[in-house]
């Protein structure tokens, strides 16, 4: 949680989380919108950093001490949404769908570095002040986990490659072989982009 990034070695390693079938089901049923905030957010699969509260403890403060707010916004997150320091995120949306060449952090050209502060709520969830969180000023890093290579060539696209692949049968001489179900007679139509999933 205190490390500070590194212009000359920017690469901050540490561990990236694989997720149990449970946990997998737990991502399958969230509602879309909630879904696609979790994975710009980067807490889709993230990894808490220790504790001094067991889980279920810490289940007990959020269903008996948290206001409402806190609650109502933090069950429609496959992991929760308040429970996450930055340095706790996992891995990007790109990474995750096999897209490093557009890993977040390769495109922003560094770790994420949290601003150190939140906010003070009234019993409505207004918040009416700021408190920095660590007057040490000690950074929160954001990293993709993926351990995918954040600097340096961006490796090859999904596409790019089926291109180089499509490019290479043609440049071989002969018949060219008909996508399964077609006739001879029908145009073969290029193959459809592959679709990827999340995990």
């Amino acid at each position: 949680m205190n490390e500070t990034p590194n212009v000359a070695s920017p690469v901050i390693r540490r561990p990236q989380r694989t997720l149990t079938p449970e946990e997998h089901e737990t991502v399958r049923d969230t509602a879309l919108l909630n879904f696609q905030g979790a994975l710009i957010m980067g807490i889709i699969d993230p990894v808490p950093n220790p504790s001094p509260m067991s889980e279920d403890e810490g289940a007990w403060v959020r269903e008996q001490v948290w206001p409402a707010f806190f609650t109502e916004i933090d069950r429609k997150y496959p992991f929760g949404f308040y429970r996450w320091s930055t340095c706790e995120k996992g891995t990007c949306w790109n990474c995750l769908a096999r897209r490093c060449d557009l890993c977040v952090h390769r495109q922003e050209g560094g770790p994420y570095v949290d601003r150190n502060f939140d906010w003070v709520h009234d019993s409505r969830g207004v918040g009416v002040a700021e408190f920095i969180l660590r007057p040490d000023g000690a950074p929160c890093v954001w990293w993709c986990r993926c351990p995918c290579a954040k600097t340096g060539p961006a490796p090859d696209r999904p596409a790019r490659r089926r291109r180089r692949q499509k490019r290479a049968a043609e440049s071989v001489p002969g018949p060219r072989p008909l996508a399964a179900g077609a006739h001879a007679d029908e145009a073969v139509v290029p193959e459809a982009a592959e679709q990827y999933t999340l995990f």
